[in-house]
């Protein structure tokens, strides 16, 4: 198929063509030759620069590189050899993941002028796989938000209203993969950062277990926290994902080396599935969960036992304490992560810079003008827990009720294999409705924090009936649910999440 084929062709079924597009239809239309690497990538822009002035999904493209990649897949493809299956499929990238050569800001300005100088270990695993970088995505600053509205240098748009927020941290890459403007995403996830915009978005998104993907390379916030994670169209998108940039890494230390299996990622059998139990935990459904996100997973509940899964009502007692818990030791580990960004490392070659006459002047005048209003809040808090005479009352008690958490997990894990939960409260909210009041905006985490306490895999999948009325106008914005699985144990939530899309399907 020619490049204007390729376009007429999306252009007249309304973008159907990429609407439709998973990484396996790509693959089987790559390898058949219905179109060329480079065709498509084209496709891709065309339909950013139509579309993305409106979202702000991405922060740049990276188009060269992206073409270059492209042009070597199709010789590639027309040498004979065998291409891996994300071969020639155009990824969006979180801005906070290195990529050799190309701006890293973490939506920062105090990174703004700031090149990767080496790739990260995903992004690399991704290039030997063949994949195609589309561009760096906008996310909260330093990934510390929940809606997006936090970049330094763009708010992200909702592509199912433009009115809400796409969710955060990773907005931009959910906003991207749910308009179209990427076959899949990378995203980052510390407290819910790829699971909560996959709901808000009406995509998948998938946090693995702590140590399962290198983070080398990632531009950290919370250390014992962050992960990275897909961001797809389907369940089986985020297990391809997730298998290719998996594994165990001499660079990152608190990666893990254990042994996935591929069939049960990527092939789950029905019989497998049935032998699964999930949990519902009560304190999951509390005062303050919206009508609409009950309804919805209420629903889905329903058409689980359909499958013949079995469900058992279960406790997880410190869940109330998680949210708590996570604002002392996260804000603790960024003030020790974000020390770095001195103004002289990742230099800002800026006015007020040049006009400093001591280090001190250097240090106040580019970490003041370089650093957002969120970032700033978070790292002064992280700084006065860490403190002398707070440090025992409140990080070290902190981490004891990390402890607890984690342990309510293992209890409820020797009942269950699966635990089920709403992913948010609500569903997007309007762009400005929390940035005046923190606390609400933290609450949109309340439910996906307690995994990342514990190191869990989750899953971020839309509900039954994807698109519920939520608002005044009528416009439909989608409800997300969470699967939370035991550790390594990936393959139990991407294994019902795979059966519930047949479900959806039928």
């Amino acid at each position: 198929m020619t490049d204007s084929k390729l376009r007429n062709t999306c252009e007249s079924t309304n973008m159907d063509f990429l609407n439709n597009l998973t990484i396996k239809k790509f693959h089987e239309g790559l390898a058949s030759k219905q179109f060329s690497a480079f065709e498509i990538t084209k496709a891709f822009f065309d339909y950013i620069k139509k579309n993305d002035s409106q979202i702000n999904a991405y922060l740049r493209l990276t188009k060269d590189l992206a073409l270059s990649q492209a042009n070597k897949i199709d010789v590639e493809l027309a040498e004979g050899k065998d291409l891996k299956i994300l071969a020639g499929a155009p990824l969006a990238i979180k801005d906070n993941i290195l990529i050799e050569g190309e701006p890293a800001t973490a939506a920062s300005k105090i990174l703004e002028n700031y090149r990767a100088s080496y790739d990260a270990t995903v992004i690399k695993k991704l290039k030997e796989a063949g994949a195609i970088f589309l561009g760096k995505t906008n996310m909260d600053e330093f990934a510390m938000g929940s809606s997006t509205e936090n970049s330094a240098f763009k708010i992200t748009r909702n592509p199912i209203d433009l009115e809400r927020v796409p969710g955060g941290s990773s907005g931009g890459s959910a906003a991207a993969v749910s308009a179209d403007m990427a076959l899949a995403a990378l995203g980052s996830d510390t407290g819910g950062s790829i699971r909560q915009p996959a709901g808000f978005c009406g995509v998948i998104g998938l946090k693995p277990t702590y140590g399962a993907i290198s983070r080398y390379g990632l531009i950290a916030m919370a250390s014992s926290l962050d992960q990275v994670g897909p961001i797809t169209k389907t369940v089986e998108d985020a297990a391809i994902l997730f298998k290719e940039i998996s594994g165990r890494d001499e660079l990152d230390a608190t990666s893990v080396n254990f042994q996935y299996n591929d069939d049960e990622l990527l092939n789950p059998k029905l019989e497998n599935i049935r032998k699964l139990r999930i949990g519902i935990p009560k304190e999951y459904f509390i005062e303050g969960l919206d009508k609409n996100v009950s309804e919805a997973i209420e629903e889905t509940i329903k058409l689980l036992k359909s499958l013949k899964i079995e469900f058992k009502e279960i406790s997880l007692p410190h869940t109330k304490y998680a949210l708590s818990c996570y604002y002392i030791i996260m804000p603790a580990e960024v003030s020790a992560n974000l020390a770095r960004f001195d103004g002289i490392r990742y230099s800002r070659a800026t006015s007020e810079k040049r006009k400093a006459t001591t280090l001190k002047e250097i240090y106040f005048k580019t970490r003041g003008e370089g650093f957002g209003e969120e970032v700033k809040r978070r790292i002064i808090l992280g700084t006065f827990v860490l403190s002398a005479g707070y440090y025992d009352a409140y990080y070290s008690k902190a981490q004891k009720v990390r402890k607890l958490i984690k342990e309510d997990f293992d209890r409820a894990f020797k009942e269950v294999d699966v635990i089920l939960t709403p992913v948010s409260p609500t569903s997007a909210f309007k762009i400005g409705e929390k940035t005046d009041d923190p606390l609400q905006m933290y609450l949109s985490d309340i439910f996906t924090i307690p995994v990342n306490l514990a190191g869990l895999p989750a899953i971020s999948i839309p509900t039954t009936n994807n698109q519920r009325l939520t608002t005044k106008d009528g416009r439909k914005l989608p409800v997300g649910f969470q699967l939370i699985g035991k550790p390594f144990r990936e393959a139990d939530v991407l294994g019902i999440g795979q059966y519930y899309e047949k479900l959806q399907a039928v």
